[in-house]
């Protein structure tokens, strides 16, 4: 009864180490807004591969050497460092993403010159250490850390950390007064051929905005439905592969999140596939009980990398393309997916959850 007195209602953590949560938290948002939210991710890429390397050496031999407390270890890299405070995405990068959205309406003259859209989306920007933005990162860093141990706390069956970047990317717009979704510049919503044509941004006076583009594709280089499926394909059998040969779902995750260290150096046409290699793998760890072949495995593994890379298209053409800040498509996919997943799992339609703790 003692114990349960001196716990956070639903959370189920004990106060104090809520406190050391909350305080390395803040210090994460902050750290997310310091480097940017895209380089903070890249960050997390590194660090839940290191992570994972070692749980597979751990499994590998760390039983044979008896290793006092080895169980331990990946989780406190991948886990408590990975997706926790320090490099966690709904921390750090979520402090970032709300970091750019403050940035873009107090300091539009921080803006880069080769910059096409709206600066509250340029998540490749760091802030170093300006203290009112850093401030903003620390806010939302800790509204994350809090949203995802609410979720986790009354068992909400999707991937709370995703769920929580997607919250508290909306949670910006509307704090900093930038529309949920916007006004599309073409015949819909789903219509990117206003980017194709370069067409330029309506101003509220009649005239253009001649710095903003009217549609504003999330990639560039990958928004077309069959580059996307295409993508889905190849980055799914491979995270499916990798699950496979390794037992690790998040290794194929962490080395796409690596691979957009790339992209933040300007490298033209890399893909993102974080929410495409991770889906893969959880195809694979669904299907392989159900059907029991690795080959079958890897084919599922690639719908699964399609169907989340579509899901994530789709999501950026509603909720990215017309509004001036970001909202994560990965995340979105990421959450929409997992959620379905869940639900399928928890009806028995499923032999497990992936990597949901249902």
């Amino acid at each position: 009864m003692i114990e349960v007195l001196l716990q956070v209602p639903v959370i189920g953590m004990e106060f104090e180490q809520f406190a050391v949560l909350f305080i390395a938290a803040l210090a994460g948002g902050a750290f997310g807004a310091a480097l940017g939210a895209l380089p903070s991710f890249v960050f997390t890429g590194f660090v839940v591969f290191l992570g994972e390397g070692i749980a597979i050496l751990q499994r590998e031999i760390g039983s044979s050497l008896d290793v006092a407390g080895a169980g331990n270890i990946a989780t406190g890299v991948t886990g408590t460092i990975g997706f926790g405070a320090v490099t966690g995405p709904h921390i750090a990068f979520a402090g970032g993403v709300a970091a750019t959205a403050y940035a873009g309406r107090k300091y539009p003259e921080m803006e880069p010159d080769d910059w096409d859209y709206h600066f509250g989306k340029d998540i490749l920007y760091a802030f170093g250490t300006k203290p009112d933005i850093l401030a903003v990162g620390a806010i939302f860093g800790v509204v994350g850390m809090f949203v995802t141990q609410v979720m986790d706390g009354l068992g909400f069956p999707t991937d709370n950390i995703a769920l929580s970047v997607v919250a508290t990317a909306f949670l910006a717009r509307i704090v900093f007064g930038y529309p949920i979704v916007g006004k599309a510049g073409g015949s819909s919503l789903l219509d990117m051929s206003p980017f194709e044509r370069e067409e330029m941004r309506v101003a509220a006076d009649g005239g253009t905005e001649t710095d903003r583009l009217a549609t504003e594709p999330w990639l560039p280089h990958q928004y077309k439905w069959s580059g996307v499926t295409a993508i889905g394909l190849v980055g799914g059998i491979l995270g499916g592969f990798i699950w496979l040969k390794t037992g690790s779902i998040f290794m194929g995750y962490a080395i796409s999140a690596m691979s957009l260290l790339f992209l933040n150096l300007g490298v033209e046409k890399i893909p993102v596939t974080h929410h495409i290699t991770l889906l893969g793998a959880v195809g694979a760890v669904i299907a392989m009980p159900a059907i029991g072949s690795e080959p079958a495995a890897l084919l599922v593994a690639g719908a699964f990398g399609a169907i989340s890379g579509l899901i994530g298209e789709l999501s950026q053409r509603v909720f990215y393309s017309h509004s001036g800040t970001h909202v994560d498509p990965p995340a979105m996919a990421i959450a929409a997916f997992m959620f379905v997943l869940g639900l399928l799992y928890l009806a028995g339609l499923l032999p497990n959850a992936g990597y949901l703790g249902l």
